[in-house]
């Protein structure tokens, strides 16, 4: 199963929905579109879930192709999920900045998800053996610089 999702910001990211509709599979698609309109013939379309049934559907899926949202690709990597990534745009009015490009970039520099930069390569990337690298959190390296820094300015 595939499962898809865009979180539930108040943006539409219909791009990655259109990609995800041109797929040739038999393979089942769950797909959790937040606010973006879209109907599918291909997808089971949910707006919104529940933390139970997002977590299920994680847990179930053998791809999750998502917005670049850290939470979402945490999540994933914690399950050990191959997770496809992809960023919501300011050139598209998808976003405000393009804040999920670095989200994505980071991620994919360090091995966790398979970046979706051109969405015409959506297919070759479900496809492709991939396996994330085992994620580690830098939370305690992140706290120990942000109090060096606020030491350094008392």
């Amino acid at each position: 199963m595939i499962f898809v999702t865009l979180g539930t910001q108040d943006k539409q990211f219909k791009r990655l929905l259109d990609a995800v509709d041109k797929l040739e599979t038999d393979e089942k698609i769950i797909a959790q579109i937040g606010s973006t309109d879209f109907s599918s013939a291909k997808m089971e379309i949910y707006k919104y879930m529940t933390i139970d049934e997002f977590t299920k559907y994680m847990n179930e899926a053998r791809v999750v192709i998502t917005h670049a949202g850290v939470g979402t690709i945490i999540m994933g990597l914690k399950l050990h999920k191959k997770m496809i990534v992809a960023a919501r745009r300011k050139e598209f009015k998808e976003h405000v900045n393009d804040h999920q490009m670095q989200i994505l970039e980071n991620f994919a520099e360090e091995g966790y998800i398979l970046p979706l930069t051109e969405l015409d390569d959506l297919a070759e990337l479900i496809d492709k053996d991939f396996s994330p690298k085992e994620y580690t959190s830098n939370r305690d390296e992140f706290v120990k610089k942000l109090n060096d820094e606020i030491e350094g300015i008392k």
